[in-house]
């Protein structure tokens, strides 16, 4: 089982990455992406930290990826900070999407889709228009297990479902009380309208994306 989008205290979690990503493996996940919230202010130091944090965690504990999400960039900046993190080594980014809780600067979803982004968070609302770039693209779009950003995962999952995009399921976790188990985020998933035959689906192309990383 993996979790793809989680928050350390080098941004606005509340965990050292070493005891985020100790709680998880008790849990019993394989693997996760620490993706903390970053914009040009704080690139740079978060992507060195996390990408050093990872190459050094033990190989034969859960996997560990260096990941960072870009959070209320102006939309001409996300280009620029994804190429910038895949030149540093984050192998996992995320761009925080048009959610129906958060003032997310309208045409986020499209420019992130158009950056090369690996996950689209929370995309809310998301258009039929966007859904098929992604489809075409690879991008995943996410099914959020976050109170408030999980308004939009019925709309999520039944457009990716019309239009074969690929989905995740992720906690966004930002305590130690926001780290599900395994069998909580599957029950996401299936509260988004998903089969357990879909949701198995789900968690392979999320296997093959963590491959890739």
């Amino acid at each position: 089982m993996f979790d793809l989008h989680t928050h350390s205290l080098l941004s606005d979690g509340e965990l050292v990455p070493s005891e985020l990503a100790r709680r998880y493996e008790e849990k019993g996940f394989k693997a996760i992406a620490i993706t903390d919230h970053v914009d040009l202010s704080n690139i740079k130091p978060v992507v060195e930290a996390i990408v050093s944090f990872c190459s050094q965690w033990p190989k034969d504990r859960i996997k560990v990826i260096p990941g960072i999400e870009l959070t209320h960039l102006p939309l001409e900046q996300i280009k620029k900070a994804v190429n910038f993190s895949r030149n540093k080594g984050v192998r996992v980014i995320v761009c925080h999407g048009e959610t129906l809780v958060e003032p997310v600067v309208k045409g986020t979803n499209r420019a992130a889709l158009e950056s090369g982004i690996d996950i689209l968070s929370h995309p809310g609302l998301i258009s039929e228009k966007d859904v098929k770039y992604a489809a075409r693209h690879g991008v995943f779009l996410e099914l959020s297990a976050r109170k408030g950003h999980c308004l939009g995962n019925g709309h999520v999952a039944h457009l990716a479902l019309k239009y074969g995009a690929k989905l995740c399921i992720n906690s966004d976790s930002h305590a130690p009380s926001d780290i599900p188990t395994p069998g909580f985020l599957e029950e996401i998933g299936l509260g988004a309208g998903l089969s357990q035959k879909e949701v198995s689906r789900v968690y392979k192309e999320m296997a093959e994306l963590l491959r890739r990383a």
